[in-house]
């Protein structure tokens, strides 16, 4: 059959465009398939390094080129600093910037306010490169040093306050002493002015020094046992003639047989700072009591008076150094206001801890916790148990000992 020469030639323009669409098309695809980049795979922490930042102290973080967590530390979770596979610190976050963009290593102290309370942390932080793409953040939590810090500082500066006092006192009292030379009473009268200032100057000094020899002594070194009970008629003798003076009887009452580990000498100094208080802030003619018994593994040692007390406002500074809740009434005593201080220190470097329970106008009660000792082969051989019974501690009849089985 003959073909329409019009119809073959529009069929054969069809097919020519069609071919030169699909040449042009080739070419266009291989132009870009020549002009494309091949596309990076993400960036990976370097072999060796994810196992050790495990192992570091430091808070560390390691950031992709995204800004993105790619690896985090255990301590940068709980410092806060790494939420989300993202670093949430703005400050930290510039600085690994700063570093992406000219490869120079950077070193901040900063402060961080972590959760919705506003607790501050005091942090110093070094940022540096780790590859081409990577970079590595350390962070160390300087909390606890900036407290210490702050401390010692406080300290001093309290030192130099209540030194200045007495010393200011003397100088006075010293001055009146030579104007008055000419008056015999008045002379007696500042003099013994001026023993009462130098003693309690004395006492200052005395306790200073104690508190900075039992932190040096932190943790404590070669303790042995204690006999919880001697350490108790010890710290008891301290306050025998001023209770005696002030017709204040002081009741002791202990389980037998109780020991710890430590130094006996401390824990004379912290029961005897707490006796001392007990007899100086009670009325006369009053009752102190000192009881040592067992309460599962630890001896408790409880100081009790029937005191002014102490508001509950005050409850929990009354162990800081140099904190009084009766400025008058201690300068009356002659008291420093380190110990309990001293107490608290002593308690922490054998294991234990001290408390406190006050009404106003009741008295109050303090408890010193410490590990019990325990010797078994000696409690096998033990024989029966001790019935309680009551004596009166020589010379003065106004000290009692108890000792309950």
């Amino acid at each position: 059959m003959a073909v329409d020469p019009t119809l073959a030639a529009v069929l054969g323009g069809v097919v020519g465009a069609a071919l030169a669409a699909l040449a042009v098309g080739a070419v266009l695809y291989s132009e870009r398939a020549q002009q494309a980049v091949p596309e990076s795979p993400d960036p990976v922490v370097p072999p060796g390094v994810a196992t050790v930042l495990s192992v570091l102290r430091s808070s560390a973080v390691v950031m992709g080129p995204e800004d993105q967590v790619l690896q985090a530390s255990a301590p940068a979770h709980v410092l806060g600093i790494v939420r989300a596979n993202r670093l949430v610190v703005d400050d930290l976050l510039s600085m690994v910037r700063q570093v992406r963009r000219d490869g120079e290593i950077r070193q901040r102290d900063l402060e961080i306010v972590r959760g919705r309370l506003g607790a501050t942390q005091y942090v110093s932080a070094r940022v540096a490169p780790l590859g081409s793409r990577l970079v590595l953040v350390l962070v160390e939590d300087r909390t606890r040093e900036r407290r210490i810090d702050a401390i010692r500082k406080d300290f001093v500066v309290n030192v130099s306050h209540e030194l200045k006092t007495p010393i200011g006192a003397l100088t006075l009292l010293a001055d009146a002493v030579a104007d008055a030379a000419d008056d015999p009473e008045a002379v007696q009268r500042f003099s013994g002015r001026m023993r009462v200032e130098a003693s309690r100057l004395g006492r200052l000094v005395k306790e200073i020094i104690e508190l900075s020899r039992l932190q040096g002594d932190d943790p404590l070194e070669n303790p042995g046992p204690v006999d919880v009970g001697e350490v108790i008629e010890q710290a008891v003798d301290r306050c025998r003639v001023d209770a005696q003076t002030r017709g204040i009887s002081i009741v002791v009452k202990t389980d037998p047989a109780l020991e710890v580990l430590g130094s006996e000498d401390q824990l004379v100094i912290a029961v005897g700072n707490l006796v001392e208080n007990a007899v100086n802030y009670s009325p006369d003619r009053t009752r102190v009591a000192v009881a040592a018994h067992v309460d599962g593994d630890l001896v408790e040692i409880t100081v009790s008076d029937q005191g002014v007390g102490i508001p509950n406002a005050d409850l929990e500074r009354v162990f800081e150094r140099f904190y009084r809740v009766d400025r008058a009434r201690s300068r009356e005593t002659g008291g420093t206001g380190l110990g309990l201080s001293i107490v608290k220190h002593i308690a922490s470097i054998h294991g234990g801890d001290v408390r406190v329970w006050s009404v106003e106008g009741q008295g109050s009660t303090f408890t010193v916790r410490l590990p019990l000792r325990f010797e078994p082969e000696a409690e096998q051989a033990a024989g029966p148990a001790v019935t309680g019974f009551t004596t009166t501690l020589p010379p003065t009849p106004s000290v009692h000992k108890e000792a309950a089985s």
